[in-house]
């Protein structure tokens, strides 16, 4: 076996090579070998400096993830670190590939920094509810100010190397042997220079206190409740008026206070339960169809949407629409998406026109005839989609993808329209499409598993969050949206306003409120969708008409200007109406209903577990294949906190055993509504947890 690190010379310079495939994660044998491989080449009279370089296809790129459950071992990487800094010879990092969270720390632990141009660095380590913890947040600030360092670790995303030149974080750019270029750098230079030494980007004392305060800023609103982004200020504020090693030792503290937060433990969660949900059965059984052409149908928000998606992901696209003027409107609605950027400077008119060259607009089906894969994303009624898939089975080639893009019908009901129905999926993008990184890829009876595995393949390639669904009205995210939206409405027929949920959900981490977001997608939805399902109701189940009414007088939403809240003069933030409380109150006093007082904390124990106790009969019907896979839903598509993991990690911690008593207590007053479900009763009589099936 390959030893992770091994120790070479080249004349008088050490390198020290890392190669712990696929991307030198920095695991104990690792750090271990580093560690050892430096105090050597340090104590070699005959080495006169050191590089320090990664095989394969990158500079060590973070953390092994195998170890996050595991009690650390020594050496720490801190240690390491420390150990590179204060090596007498001076120290080389030679970046390529991306050297992110403790890769990049070891970097700004050497001496020295040397990249390839593609090469990319960053801390992400917020993303996981931590900090850097090996020295990360007190040399950035020293070498590149403390508003950019605070800006690298808040958005947890990497920089190009350019920008880090620039930044000051890399010394030199090379092009070519990466390898060569930095043994001739070494060999230049003659003295170590250490970044905890450096003063530059701390000198201007209230460049670094408006720093602070606009990251605070930053910390409590657009990062509401979340712990690492304050700590990660206290780190940066101690950098700037502490020596280094007592700024070392208060992130240290501050570390090991994230790492044993719930938080952190949440999103550590939605990290792993993220990659685990493109791995599917059917595509360790089947290699995916060629996707090089995509065709959608329609051309609205959501099928120009898709198609941005498409064309920002270099795929050609051709959009079919029913008209010339309808045709206009969709690709005036897909060319005002980078209109909107070119405004913003964030993209030139040369690269809108690179982009759009991929674009082609058409009325003729025919002109799918040689497309891989078509979306379907016309209007949600089932006889209209069928309509456009009869049309699609006469023109696509034998081997092509057929894909409808639905919230909730059936897509065994569309896929009947065609002759090759082992070749239909659905994909629930989300809205916007471009934007959201979500997408339910749905599989109904007898879709072959190469046409599944393609639609993880494009998933993949459009940059989105794949999980799969089986064919139930709503999939797992609305289906779920459905029995806890029941539930907010029964609450506020029974006393709480509209207003008192939402913030109870804000206070919860939702960036919004339920009723808000009724507001923003529209209310006209809904009602359409209760107007089809009326004769389908059960006369036992409990239905609360208060949305009914508010769309019965034209309230809408934001597009109308008022719905559950006021949206005055064109605003994106309601303001509460009273004449919708006296609307409530009527409708509460035709049912002689008397309102009673809800805390924010009973709303949201009603609330979670209506959307639990949904979730389990998602997993017992086959749905969701597992928890962690209507958290990802959840928390990428509905706007669950990311630190709270998600409502199955939750669950677990909240309690089964309690969710479950919690649902007995609520069936006194409903019990056509609180129904337990059976595999929430299973799992705590068998003490099991819902972490337990992920496992399995």
């Amino acid at each position: 076996m390959t030893e992770p690190v091994t120790l070479s010379t080249a004349g008088t310079i050490a390198i020290i090579e890392i190669n712990n495939p696929p991307v030198n994660a920095l695991s104990q044998a690792v750090r271990q070998g580093l560690y050892d491989a430096v105090i050597q080449a340090d104590a070699d009279t005959e080495i006169t400096a050191i590089v320090i370089i990664g095989a394969g296809r990158s500079f060590p790129a973070g953390a092994d993830i195998k170890e996050f459950d595991q009690p650390m071992q020594d050496p720490q990487l801190p240690d390491v670190i420390d150990r590179i800094e204060n090596c007498e010879k001076p120290v080389v990092a030679a970046l390529h590939g991306t050297a992110l969270g403790g890769g990049f720390e070891i970097a700004l632990g050497s001496h020295y920094r040397i990249a390839l141009p593609s090469a990319q660095v960053g801390l992400p380590e917020i993303h996981l509810g931590l900090l850097p913890g090996a020295g990360g947040t007190q040399r950035l600030p020293r070498l590149c100010g403390a508003a950019m360092a605070l800006e690298i670790m808040f958005n947890g995303t990497a920089i190009s190397a350019k920008e880090a030149l620039n930044a000051g974080l890399i010394d030199r750019l090379v092009e070519g042997d990466l390898r060569q270029a930095a043994l001739n750098y070494a060999a230049e230079l003659q003295a170590p220079r250490r970044t905890k030494d450096a003063t530059s980007g701390l000198a201007d004392k209230a460049a670094v206190d408006a720093a602070l305060h606009n990251a605070t800023q930053i910390a409590t609103s657009r990062m509401r409740g979340q712990l690492a982004p304050l700590k990660i200020v206290d780190c940066v504020r101690a950098c700037a008026t502490k020596p280094f090693a007592d700024g070392r030792l208060f992130e240290s503290d501050c570390f090991f206070e994230c790492l044993a937060s719930e938080q952190s433990k949440g999103m550590i969660h939605a990290f792993f339960a993220q990659r685990a949900s493109a791995k599917v059965p059917e595509a360790s059984r089947a290699q995916p169809r060629p996707l090089s052409h995509l065709g959608v149908v329609g051309g609205g928000t959501m099928g120009a949407g898709i198609t941005v998606a498409a064309l920002n992901s270099g795929l050609p696209v051709i959009m079919i629409e029913r008209d010339h003027e309808a045709l206009a409107r969709g690709q005036a609605n897909v060319e005002k998406v980078y209109d909107r950027l070119i405004a913003k400077g964030r993209m030139s008119l040369s690269q809108k026109s690179e982009i759009m060259a991929r674009y082609r607009g058409s009325t003729e089906f025919a002109d799918l005839s040689q497309v891989d894969m078509v979306i379907e994303a016309v209007f949600e009624r089932l006889d209209v989609k069928r309509g456009v898939f009869a049309q699609l089975d006469k023109v696509l080639k034998p081997d092509a993808v057929l894909a409808s893009n639905t919230s909730y019908i059936d897509i065994d009901e569309i896929s009947s329209a065609t002759n090759r129905r082992e070749q239909v999926i659905g994909l629930h993008f989300f809205s916007p499409a471009n934007i959201m990184k979500l997408l339910e890829i749905v599989v109904p009876q007898g879709a072959a598993d190469d046409v599944v595995a393609t639609g993880f393949a494009l998933a993949k390639i459009l940059g989105k969050i794949p999980v799969r669904a089986g064919n139930s009205p709503g999939f797992i995210g609305n289906r779920i949206l459905g029995k806890y939206g029941d539930c907010a409405a029964h609450m506020m027929e029974d006393g709480a306003t509209p207003y008192e949920i939402d913030a109870a959900i804000v206070d919860f981490g939702y960036p919004m409120g339920i009723h808000a977001m009724y507001d923003l997608a529209g209310l006209d939805i809904g009602w359409d969708n209760r107007k089809a399902a009326q004769g389908q109701r059960d006369p036992a189940e409990r239905y609360v008409g208060i949305a009914d009414r508010i769309c019965e007088r034209g309230w809408f939403g934001q597009k109308t200007g008022r719905g559950f809240y006021l949206y005055p003069d064109g605003a994106r933030i309601g303001t509460p109406d009273p004449e919708i409380v006296a609307l409530i109150e009527a409708e509460r006093a035709k049912k002689s209903i008397a309102a009673r007082k809800f805390t924010a904390e009973e709303i949201m124990a009603r609330y979670l577990a209506a959307m639990v106790n949904e979730a389990c009969e998602v997993l017992r019907e086959g749905v969701a294949l597992k928890p962690s896979d209507i958290d990802v839903t959840f928390v990428h598509g509905y706007g669950f906190p990311r630190y709270r993991g998600g409502p199955m990690k939750y669950a677990d911690r909240y309690g089964l055993a309690r969710l479950l008593d919690d649902i007995g207590r609520y069936a006194q007053d409903d019990p056509v509504f609180w129904q337990a479900s059976p595999l929430l009763a299973e799992l705590v009589a068998s003490g099991q947890t819902f972490n337990d099936l992920n496992k399995g």
